[in-house]
């Protein structure tokens, strides 16, 4: 049986009760047979008039006519499968001795691949060989009679029929309590209802047991039905202790959920990342939901109290939530009025062509510092802000490609003159090919600038790598007609003469004494001096 909502978040609407398992299965008075009776949602019988002992024959005739007629069985759904499962014997025992077996088959009802009910078929009760009398008899003027412990007691009455018909009529009857007994033992065999259920269909077929209009050993129902009684007790009370324990389980992760709910309500609002947060209190309520339909009912007092902090939790969260955007919302305003006004005056600047370039950076640079104004409005006011910028610079490409088309002859005479300037590293004469370089440098003037901006460059720096050398030409000459640097070199090369003489001097000695380590040194200094003196061109 699922469990009816503890309470309703969304609408407070009262709770809806579960269905009522604790009804007695429906049994056909007239039927030789005991009647379909579904495990899950028995329906409720009611019970058979008994006829007063002081009523008329013919009254009695009339409120229980027998029938000799089986009545025929309900066609099943062509989607519904009767199957029989089990066939059991039940003895029926009474001081150790067998007086009666039960022959019983149970099957199930089988409707889309899921069993959707349990069945009694049938019940046939034998009553055992006994040397004991019969369980009824039937006087003269039809009234049947049960025997029970303390003797006979007059069940009805069967006027119009036979003994034999009278007897097999009420026994019937006990047949269909019997019946009832046995489905009741089933269902506890089988499982899937609970005790407490059980014990309910207990009580009512107890209830009919005592003083019931039929024919048998009632005694014995009575005692396997106060057996199973006091079973059922003792497994209610472990299904109570479990019940316990599962809404103890259930209060305790409800209020986890209003902790963490809670916990959200607390954040600054500032700092809440409102997406996530909003989806995360939608999980929650979605677990809250999930436990109040499928947990267990919680005391309705712990129920309310915790669906209230919880209540309160969302509520916080959402007026935190609008606040935020309401905040949010006038301070985008506030941006796209300042973006507006930048958008504006960028456009105004489009007669100006490229010459408007430089005021369009400036509003460029405010409209990075402007701020955030929801991305709709953002991408509708940068697409304008973009065409006004494009449009200036369009105006400087154009310009540009014009004069790059008049570039072309002044890129042609520049390389030329590049030619002619490679004369200039060929001429060893540095005056006059530093003459040469003069005219093609004032020519080079006069061509003016060039475009695009790259290929100037280009050919400027190969202009200068042909001024860079001649320069680096004059200056070693210039170095080496310095009168100071003649002198420093003279008086360096003196020195070094001298040096060379004398080592010279040391060398031969050296020879003459057969000093091979002084040989070695001294050889080794005159080749250091020699080379210095080349080096000054001595």
């Amino acid at each position: 049986m699922t469990a009816a909502a503890d309470f309703q978040p969304e609408t407070d609407a009262p709770e809806t009760a579960g269905a009522d398992e604790n009804q007695t299965p429906a049994v056909d008075d007239d039927a030789a047979t005991a009647t379909d009776v579904t495990a899950d949602a028995d329906a409720a019988a009611p019970e058979e008039s008994e006829p007063a002992d002081d009523a008329p024959a013919g009254d009695a005739a009339e409120t229980e006519q027998p029938s000799d007629e089986t009545p025929a069985e309900e066609s099943a759904p062509a989607d519904v499968e009767v199957e029989v499962v089990e066939v059991d014997v039940v003895e029926v025992v009474e001081d150790s001795e067998v007086v009666a077996v039960e022959v019983i088959e149970v099957a199930e009802v089988v409707e889309d691949g899921e069993v959707v009910a349990v069945e009694v078929v049938d019940v046939v009760v034998e009553a055992a060989p006994s040397a004991d009398e019969p369980w009824g008899r039937v006087d003269e003027d039809g009234t049947v009679s049960v025997r029970e412990a303390d003797g006979w007691r007059v069940v009805g009455q069967y006027p119009d029929g036979s003994a034999e018909e009278a007897l097999a009529y009420f026994e019937r009857k006990y047949t269909d309590l019997a019946s009832e007994v046995t489905l009741l033992e089933v269902r506890h065999r089988r499982g899937g209802a609970s005790a407490s259920d059980l014990r309910s269909t207990a009580r009512t077929i107890n209830g009919k047991l005592d003083g019931a209009a039929a024919v048998g050993d009632l005694a014995s129902l009575v005692a396997r039905v106060a057996a199973l009684t006091e079973t059922l007790a003792a497994e209610s009370a472990t299904e109570a202790v479990a019940a316990r324990e599962a809404v103890d389980d259930a209060v305790k992760a409800r209020t986890e959920l209003v902790d963490k709910a809670e916990a959200l309500a607390a954040r600054d609002p500032r700092t809440v990342q409102w997406k996530q947060a909003t989806a995360e209190l939608n999980s929650l309520f979605d677990q809250w939901q999930s436990q109040q339909q499928n947990g267990p009912r919680l005391p309705k007092s712990t129920a309310q109290q915790l669906w209230k902090r919880f209540r309160d939790a969302r509520a916080t969260v959402d007026k935190h939530r609008r606040a935020f955007y309401a905040e949010l919302d006038e301070a985008h305003k506030d941006v796209r009025d300042r973006k507006t006004r930048l958008v504006e005056k960028a456009e105004a600047l489009a007669p100006k062509g490229e010459d408007g370039i430089p005021a369009y950076r400036e509003l460029l640079d405010q409209w990075k510092t402007a701020g955030r104004a929801g991305k709709k409005v953002d991408d509708a006011l940068w697409a304008r802000f973009k065409a006004a910028g494009d449009a200036l610079y369009g105006a400087r490409i154009e310009r540009e490609a014009a004069d790059a088309e008049a570039s072309r002859e002044k890129i042609d005479l520049k390389r030329a003159l590049l030619e002619e300037a490679k004369a200039v590293g060929d001429e060893r004469d540095i005056a006059k090919a530093r003459s040469i370089l003069t005219g093609i440098q004032r020519r080079w003037d006069e061509i003016g600038r060039i475009f695009p901006r790259d290929t100037e460059r280009s050919l400027d720096d190969e202009l200068r790598r042909v001024e860079n050398a001649l320069r680096t030409r004059e200056d070693a000459d210039w170095k080496r007609n310095d009168p100071e640097q003649k002198a420093r070199a003279n008086d360096m090369t003196r020195q070094l003469t001298d040096a060379i003489q004398k080592l010279e001097d040391e060398l031969e000695a050296a020879k003459k004494s057969g000093d091979k380590k002084a040989i070695a040194n001294a050889t080794d200094a005159l080749e250091a001096r020699r080379t210095w003196l080349k080096a000054l061109g001595g």
